[in-house]
């Protein structure tokens, strides 16, 4: 695999687990968060509210972070392609001797003057 793709689908996988990181933490209004519940002051699953919290931030830097690098890397890629970085700049250029004379029109007015 060539990799321009390869990094290509490092950066769409680091940008679907970003967003998912994102909407799985706690908002100050609630929202999407998990974690918390229970409320009764106990053991509520598998890690406390905090440590959720802090497993969850601590991801998301770090996957914003190697977002951040495949797009540095993808877009030092694309600067050193050799190829045309545009569909017009490979359409070839034709020069003046190769085109075909223009008919010369008539001075005359396209629309009859009245007489």
């Amino acid at each position: 695999m060539e990799l321009q793709t390869f990094i290509v689908v490092l950066h769409v996988i680091f940008a679907l687990v970003l967003v998912g990181l994102v909407l799985l933490q706690r908002s100050e209004g609630g929202g999407l968060g998990m974690g918390g519940g229970g409320g009764g002051g106990g053991m509520s699953g598998f890690m406390t509210a905090r440590g959720t919290a802090n497993l969850l931030t601590r991801a998301t830097a770090i996957t914003a972070t190697l977002f951040f690098l495949s797009s540095l890397g993808l877009s030092i890629l694309i600067s050193q392609r050799s190829e045309p970085a545009s569909i017009v700049d490979s359409i070839p250029q034709e020069s003046s001797e190769t085109a075909p004379a223009a008919e010369e029109q008539p001075a005359e007015p396209s629309v009859p003057a009245a007489e």
